[in-house]
Formats: C-alpha cells, structure tokens, sequence
C-alpha cells in the first residue's frame, strides 16, 4: 500500500474548493484579530496572542510581529518537519499577517457600527467568529502554522502528545497576558478560548444527529429483531472475548438516529435488564442504500 499516494489523492481532492475555504477562514481570523483580540488586549495564546504582548513590552509593532514570527516558523518547519508536512501550514502561515495588514481598514470602518461596551459581548463575538475561523480552517486540512509549527516539533522529537504541548504553550502565552493586561483580561481570554474551541470542534466533527451502540446481551437476537424491523435501520454482530473470563460471545453494533435514542436504550432494557451497552455520538455516516440500511451493517 503506497501510503504517501494515498495522502496526495486525499490533499488534492477538491483542492480550488478547500482553498477558497481557507481564505475565507483565514479572513474571519483576522478581522477577528482587529476587531476584538487586538484592541480589547485579549490574549487567546498563539503568535496572535504574543503580538498583542510585544507591543507594551518591547514597543514592537504588533503586526511586523507576526510577519517576522511567521516568515522565521516558516523557515523551522521547513527544516524540523520537511516540504510536505510544511505545505500544510504554508498557505495559513503567509495568509494570517498579510490579511491582518488588509483588513485594518475594515476593522476601523466596522468598528463604528460594532464598538461594544459590553465585555460580554465583546468575547461573545471574538469566540463565535475565531471558532468560525479556525474551524473552516482545520476541516479544510490546513491549519496557519504559528505555534502549530512548534507544537509538531516538540511532538517529533521529544514525543509528547500534541495536546499537552499545546496546553503549556497556550497556558503560559494566557499567563503572560494576565501579568501585562490583568486579572480581567486573562478571564475574558479564557472565555474566548473556551468559546472558540468548542465551536471549533462542531464545525471540524459536525454535530452529531446519530448514536452508534455496542450491546453485550442474552437476548441478542430479540435487540437484533427490534433494530430490524421497528428501527428500520442495520446491525452488526461483531465476535468478541471477554478479557477477564476469556468467554467467547457476541456483541451487536448499530448506529440510529438521535430520535430514536430513547426508545432504542429504553427497550433494549426491557427486552433483558442485564444488558450491558456503550453508547458514542456518531457525527458521521458514509453510505447508504434506499432501503434506508447502512451498507457496512
């Protein structure tokens, strides 16, 4: 299997597509940027978040910051990752500052008719439209290098898992914010963060319209039956091996729609009150038939 064909075919499917995506992404990050982060002193983590702290610390302009810090990561992940891990990143990466330096002018004009009092709103806006941002970004399978790039390089070479790297770096980048802009500031950072990851995720995995189920029972056949013909949907019977007694037996797996959820729980206890079943969010399903079955079940 040619695993690096494999990765080529799935990059360049519907790649003009992904790329007007992208930009549209890489736009709402940074209007974003200067309609919220930057004026209101919002330190959310990333280059972003060290551009708005280089300007009172060092007297830095904010936004040759981030040309110099992006063109620099750039060069790193080039070096430390290589072409093809670095193409992911290279559109965002050259995208990010120069669409911050574009949309100045708009923010300034917008900013008349959005100028928000509130705080409230002010992380409201910035964490809906940063996780609108980043998330089109993500799905689209690019990302705007930044302290990606440095998260990948801790991962390759010194093997921490990506999540914990990108939780000391963003914590401390947070941090940092709280000692120059205050208490307040940080708090409201950490809404947006929340806000905007959370949003991240839905547009990234969809929202899920489906439950998928693992069923361990004596009375397989009758849950089989009832998934059958009252759900009318598919099931799979998956050959198991119990860890602990070495048992061999049986556990069925189907995926129904959120709105028979209820039903399907409530009736597989009834038909045996000592069945044991998982149940998992399915945020997506591939396939299907007219006869309104899965195909893989």
């Amino acid at each position: 299997m040619d695993i690096q064909k494999i990765k080529n075919a799935v990059l360049k499917k519907d790649f003009f597509k992904r790329f007007v995506v992208i930009i549209f992404g890489v736009f709402l990050l940074a209007l974003t940027y200067n309609l919220f982060l930057y004026p209101y002193n919002l330190v959310i983590g990333g280059t972003s978040g060290l551009s708005i702290l280089v300007e009172p610390l060092f007297g830095w302009d904010a936004q040759i910051f981030l040309y110099v810090c992006s063109a620099l990561l750039v060069v790193i992940s080039f070096v430390f990752l290589g072409v093809k891990r670095t193409s992911i990143s290279l559109v965002g990466s050259v995208l990010y500052p120069v669409f911050i330096s574009l949309t100045e002018p708009l923010a300034h004009f917008l900013s008349d008719y959005v100028s928000m009092n509130n705080m409230v709103l002010v992380v409201l806006a910035a964490g809906f439209m940063y996780g609108l941002g980043n998330g089109l970004v993500y799905k689209m399978g690019f990302d705007t290098g930044g302290s990606d790039v440095v998260i990948r390089i801790l991962n390759k070479y010194l093997h921490l898992p990506e999540g914990k790297c990108a939780l000391i770096i963003q914590s401390i980048i947070v941090l940092s914010g709280a000692f120059v802009f205050g208490f307040n500031q940080m708090v409201y950072a950490i809404f947006v963060l929340f806000i905007y990851s959370s949003l991240m995720d839905k547009i990234i995995l969809g929202i899920s319209n489906s439950k998928m189920f693992f069923i361990h029972t004596k009375e397989l056949a009758k849950v089989e039956d009832f998934v059958l013909h009252e759900l009318h949907t598919g099931a799979t019977v998956l050959d198991m091996e119990g860890g602990y007694s070495k048992k061999k037996s049986s556990i069925l797996m189907c995926v129904v729609p959120n709105r028979d959820y209820y039903l399907f729980k409530e009736a597989i206890l009834e038909i045996d009150p000592d069945a044991f079943f998982v149940i998992n969010d399915c945020y997506e399903v591939h396939g299907g038939v007219k006869a309104k079955r899965f195909p893989f079940i």
